[in-house]
């Protein structure tokens, strides 16, 4: 498709995920919309310009000369279930500052972040609920959120030093529903998986729909700061299973490295060692902060999120 240069864009990131396509589909009917994966370029609607790009190459740039960037919503983290440690550190971490650093050579007036919960690490000593202002430890944890943390500090530096970005950070509970790839989408499409012995954790879901409306709000009402996104609902983790049609299958969780090398010898990719705590202590998000600011209700019920993994287990 032609480019419109004079015309005012929103930058779209991550375009190949879901959340990033649900986003875009809300956004193109009043925006004009740019999408950009390293994956793919993603053929979304004709009005939709999409570019297969690395943001450390020059094409990424290119773009940003090409188009008249007003916005750009980072979608495009690499989750924990994609390639390695120092892929996704390249990626999440100096693949972004690239992007920040383009965002403030050419005056982008807005740019909103997609985080996760994870930054805030699983232990025992965690508060029932877990405001914006908790210390983030996952990187104390394990090596392999290391470069999940560095992207939210990465961001808190921009958020302060370039406040001309006005720059939304959202870190949302777990992201579920159809087409999710993430490693909680990957574990409720399965029939069987690990439960450990002893322990039931809470855990918050949003439905991706309800995400990327959570995304297109974050975007068009200008609230820079950091929010997490979650419902007020809870649910264990047994339940989950019960109401998703799986099979759980125990662990023993004594001592705690077992069920890590367990995860390991047995490849679970649903299940990685580095996120073993997130099944053994719970991570409540309290979302309170963004539902004020942004008046923010989810309207999906955990009940629909579920209803698709019972009916998903039917077809395999």
């Amino acid at each position: 498709m032609a480019e419109n240069k004079g015309e005012p864009c929103v930058l779209v990131t991550g375009a190949a995920g879901v959340l990033a396509q649900e986003t875009i589909v809300r956004l193109a009917p009043r925006h004009k919309v740019v999408a950009v994966d390293f994956r793919r370029a993603v053929e979304i609607g004709e009005d939709i310009t999409s570019y297969k790009v690395d943001f450390l190459k020059r094409g990424m740039e290119d773009i940003f000369r090409n188009h008249d960037i007003r916005a750009v919503i980072h979608l495009g983290r690499i989750g924990t279930d994609v390639m390695g440690r120092f892929f996704r550190y390249n990626a999440n971490v100096i693949g972004t500052q690239k992007l920040f650093d383009l965002c403030v050579k050419y005056c982008v007036e807005r740019v909103v972040v997609l985080s996760s919960f994870f930054v805030y690490g699983a232990n025992a000593y965690n508060p029932a609920l877990l405001d914006e202002d908790t210390p983030l430890k996952a990187s104390e944890l394990t090596r392999d959120l290391i470069d999940s943390v560095e992207l939210e500090n990465l961001s808190n530096i921009y958020l302060y030093k370039h406040p001309s970005l006005n720059m939304t950070i959202l870190r949302p509970c777990n992201i579920a529903g159809p087409g999710v790839r993430n490693n909680i989408g990957r574990l409720l499409s399965r029939k069987f998986v690990p439960v450990l012995w002893g322990f039931n954790p809470v855990m918050q879901f949003i439905h991706v729909g309800d995400m990327a409306d959570a995304v297109v709000l974050a975007y068009e009402k200008t609230v820079p700061g950091v929010f997490n996104v979650a419902p007020e609902d809870w649910v264990a983790y047994r339940e989950v299973l019960k109401r998703c049609g799986i099979h759980g299958l125990p662990i023993l969780s004594i001592p705690p490295a077992l069920p890590m090398f367990l995860s390991r010898l047995m490849g679970w990719k649903a299940f990685p060692s580095y996120l073993v705590n997130y099944f053994r202590y719970p991570v409540i998000l309290d979302g309170s902060r963004f539902a004020k600011a942004f008046g923010f209700k989810p309207r999906r019920s955990l009940e629909e999120t579920f209803t698709h993994y019972r009916e998903l287990k039917k077809s395999l």
